[in-house]
């Protein structure tokens, strides 16, 4: 019997060993803490869900959050992601980390106040073109929201990249603590400050909990003595390669982040509460996502960077493993949840002004997008990949074929469908991108 019990903890420590322990104990931490985090965000959603049901002040807050969020995914997580692996290049060979710091603050700054302002700028003209129809209080009603979640861009970028800094020396538990604190105020405000606050309760929490991640990250960054900026020097070496990238993993951001545009236009077309129901529906696929797809991208791209030195063809053989495993446990778990849709909204959402009716309506949605979690995965893993190569291009061209086939079968299944059938579409467009990259990767080791 010791016999037995000592070979297989030879075995498992062999297995341990062969798969990369300090990675999987990476992906554990971070697993952990999104586990935390995405926790506590949904008894936020519960408590949204109480207070506000399918409502339209819940419409205008998403589509006020709308714009700062699609700035925060295209342009500064963008520039975050392409930070990742020319640091590690920097740090390795170069070894002049003050000046690439530098340079890419600067940069990021620049980023996050232009875009603030051309937001302020159109503001009207984006309202009226993508939601037509509606009371001048409508309309006022999301900019007094808007005006308030602004200064977020310009926290949200400079916390990207001490994040990226302190994933590249792993210290991932740190740094996925960050956002904790927006739904932890958010909870404050409802439970103590919604009946003050009224419609500027949801903005001020996003507001104030970005603030607080924010200098949470700079007392992170010094006390780990990760930041270190002196003089910039755009005319370093990875500094240019990065910014070569810098185009094409932002144009992909951007027809990327016009999916969830097309989706709200589609919505709003339909009833009022569509929005929100698709907003409800959305919420346990993207917890999932986010508990899958936070340890796996925040891990996956410092790991890539630093392999992908030793050599391409080792580091896409251990994509393939990734990829199959990734793909048979998703599927597992998508069956499982589409199976027990319908008591998963009744347990977490039908209470106050969420009604049963309610319930019928979000859990077929919640199954639509459920679909999708395999493929969202796997496509993460292999955007991942490209962007630790520094191979960003093909992701222009397969964001395009996402946004045509996003619109095409919006307009397909909207009409075939309703509001289940944009969240249908959504899932098509994410097998079909996943398949496109796939192809590409294929093609490009040959």
């Amino acid at each position: 019997m010791r016999n037995d019990k000592k070979y297989w903890f030879l075995q498992l420590k062999k297995l341990w060993k062969k798969y990369q322990s300090q990675l999987l104990s990476d992906m554990l931490t971070v697993a952990i803490v999104s586990l935390l985090v995405k926790g506590v965000g949904f008894f936020k959603e519960i408590l949204i869900a109480d207070a506000y049901g399918v409502s339209e002040l819940l419409d205008t807050f998403l589509i006020a959050f709308l714009v700062p969020k699609f700035i925060q995914s295209v342009f500064l997580n963008a520039y975050g992601s392409v930070f990742i692996p020319n640091y590690v290049q920097e740090k390795q060979v170069e070894k002049n980390t003050g000046t690439f710091q530098g340079s890419s603050f600067i940069i990021t700054v620049l980023i996050a106040l232009f875009m603030i302002g051309v937001t302020y700028i159109g503001i009207d003209t984006y309202l009226e073109l993508l939601f037509p129809g509606h009371k001048a209080q409508y309309y006022e009603l999301i900019k007094t929201q808007l005006w308030i979640i602004l200064p977020c861009i310009l926290f949200w970028g400079i916390s990207s990249l001490i994040s990226g800094l302190l994933m590249v020396e792993n210290e991932f538990l740190y740094s996925s603590l960050n956002v904790i604190f927006v739904p932890i105020i958010t909870i404050v405000l409802l439970l103590f400050f919604q009946s003050e606050l009224q419609e500027k309760t949801l903005a001020l929490g996003l507001l104030l909990g970005s603030i607080v991640s924010f200098l949470y990250l700079i007392v992170l960054g010094l006390k780990k003595k990760v930041l270190a900026f002196n003089k910039p020097d755009f005319k370093n070496k990875n500094i240019r390669i990065l910014l070569t990238q810098v185009p094409a993993k932002m144009s992909s951001g951007l027809i990327n982040g016009v999916n969830p545009m097309v989706d709200q236009y589609f919505s709003a077309q339909i009833a009022i509460g569509a929005i929100a129901a698709l907003n409800y529906g959305h919420k346990i696929p993207m917890v999932v996502i986010g508990l899958a797809g936070a340890p796996i991208g925040n891990t996956l791209l410092p790991y890539f960077s630093k392999k992908a030195m030793e050599g391409h063809h080792k580091l896409y053989e251990y994509l393939k493993r990734v990829l199959r495993t990734a793909l048979g446990l998703m599927g597992i778990i998508t069956v499982v949840l589409i199976f027990l849709s319908k008591l998963i909204v009744q347990i977490l959402f039908e209470r106050g002004a969420f009604t049963s009716e309610d319930t019928t309506q979000v859990y077929v949605i919640q199954q639509m997008y459920l679909i999708q979690l395999p493929f969202y995965i796997v496509g993460i893993i292999m955007n991942k990949y490209l962007t630790a190569i520094n191979k960003n291009n093909f992701l222009v061209l397969s964001s395009l074929i996402s946004l045509a086939l996003n619109i095409s079968l919006n307009y397909i299944f909207m009409e075939l469908m309703g509001t289940k059938g944009l969240a249908l579409a959504t899932s098509l467009v994410s097998l079909g991108n996943s398949i496109a990259i796939y192809l590409y990767i294929k093609k490009l080791h040959k």
